[in-house]
């Protein structure tokens, strides 16, 4: 029972530090990112036949990648829904976020014409009203570099948005995300 143990201050603070290390890797649990419709803002009409215009606008959506590992995001489409019925879309572009920031990407959408007009008794009430409100679906797909390997992930966004349909101005907006991690 006296047996004596030679204790070394190396071991122990490689173990320390490696305890540390694991811990910080095991816990750092990855967060949803944040997405914010800042403005729309309209560009031009498209004649679409027969005689229908498209409306072509920008959408400024204010993004935040809260985690501590910069993503890398394959590009995709946002589709746009009005009283359930696909109104248009919106291209993303392929792109990559430093970890903990935020950034403004600049997304060109088109609204078809044609769709809006099946709606037209609803959308002249809205426009009456000055309340419009639309729906927004995404998936954007790309992997996430933590230490020395690439994890892939797949991040579901949602959006209502009410907009004023006379000035564009964006009235109130839920948007949720759901982020998903995939085992490489």
């Amino acid at each position: 029972m006296d047996k004596k143990v030679k204790w070394s201050w190396t071991s122990a603070l490689i173990g320390a530090a490696s305890a540390v290390a694991a811990t910080a890797v095991l816990s750092a649990k990855p967060k949803d990112p944040t997405f914010h419709l800042i403005s729309i803002n309209f560009t031009s009409f498209k004649l679409s036949l027969p005689t229908i215009l498209d409306a072509e606008l920008v959408l400024t959506v204010h993004v935040t990648n809260p985690n501590i590992a910069p993503i890398h995001y394959s590009s995709t489409a946002m589709s746009i829904f009005y009283k359930g019925s696909l109104l248009g879309s919106a291209a993303v572009a392929a792109g990559s976020q430093p970890p903990r920031s935020c950034q403004l990407l600049r997304l060109p959408a088109r609204l078809r014409g044609l769709e809006l007009a099946q709606h037209a008794k609803c959308f002249v009430a809205d426009v009456a009203r000055r309340e419009m409100v639309l729906d927004a679906a995404v998936d954007i797909s790309g992997t996430a570099r933590v230490l020395w390997w690439d994890h892939n992930f797949k991040v579901h966004v949602d959006s209502h948005v009410t907009v004023d349909p006379v000035f564009l101005d964006v009235i109130d907006q839920e948007n949720t995300s759901e982020l998903e991690l995939f085992a490489a």
